[in-house]
């Protein structure tokens, strides 16, 4: 029995953390406020253990910090942290993308297809906001898988979760979807056609058009 003990436990803890997680994306936990691990633990019916563990997660993900004498608070929004995760974002990414497409075989595009779809089809639903991100970075990984480049995709993936809260709020707050919905389709397009170089400008826009606006916005939240 106590060998499955700690499956069990881990589970528990992920279920905080993906709790957790949506609740400071979505703003429902304000930046800044404080995540008192005895009241989660009631609220989400669990023991104080995976609640701290899914805290600790959480700082790694840049999402929660822990201060001397605050304890764990969600983590500000900031202009110089959107500056640095969206330049970093650019170049690495952009560097993947160089290096897949050659690479990119008939299945890789298919399913990229399929996702755009899924994607493009949740920006219409009010109550869909919480996919958005998860399928954005499912768009834009089944085109990036082709480079062969795991740890760099590890990185980029931990770019992502940090700068998810930042598109939801440009998406939301600033009519960027029908943009980003134009660019995801005119980079499959050069996907397809193998035309790098102009997917690699448009990728590189893309992320930092989106910086350009978060970076606007932000700026009016912390005011």
């Amino acid at each position: 029995m106590s060998r499955h003990t700690p499956i069990v436990h881990k589970t528990r803890t992920q279920v905080v953390v993906e709790v957790l997680r949506e609740k400071i994306l979505s703003g429902e936990i304000a930046a800044g406020e404080p995540l008192r691990q005895s009241a989660l633990a009631e609220e989400l019916n669990v023991s104080r253990i995976p609640v701290r563990e899914a805290l600790l997660q959480l700082e790694a993900e840049g999402l929660v910090k822990f201060e001397a004498h605050k304890g764990a608070t969600a983590t500000e929004l900031s202009v110089a942290q959107v500056t640095e995760l969206f330049e970093l974002r650019a170049l690495i990414e952009t560097d993947l993308l160089a290096k897949a497409i050659p690479n990119l075989q008939d299945e890789d595009l298919i399913q990229a297809e399929k996702v755009l779809e899924q994607l493009e089809s949740a920006f219409k639903q009010e109550d869909a906001v919480g996919s958005w991100a998860e399928l954005n970075t499912k768009f834009h990984t089944t085109l990036y898988q082709a480079a062969n480049r795991p740890h760099t995709l590890e990185v980029v993936h931990g770019l992502n979760t940090n700068c998810d809260r930042y598109i939801r709020l440009q998406l939301l707050l600033t009519g960027g979807i029908p943009r980003a919905e134009q660019d995801h389709r005119d980079l499959l397009t050069y996907c397809k056609q193998k035309q790098t170089d102009k997917a690699v400008v448009l990728l590189r826009e893309h992320i930092l058009h989106a910086a350009e606006s978060i970076r606007d916005l932000v700026a009016e939240q912390v005011k």
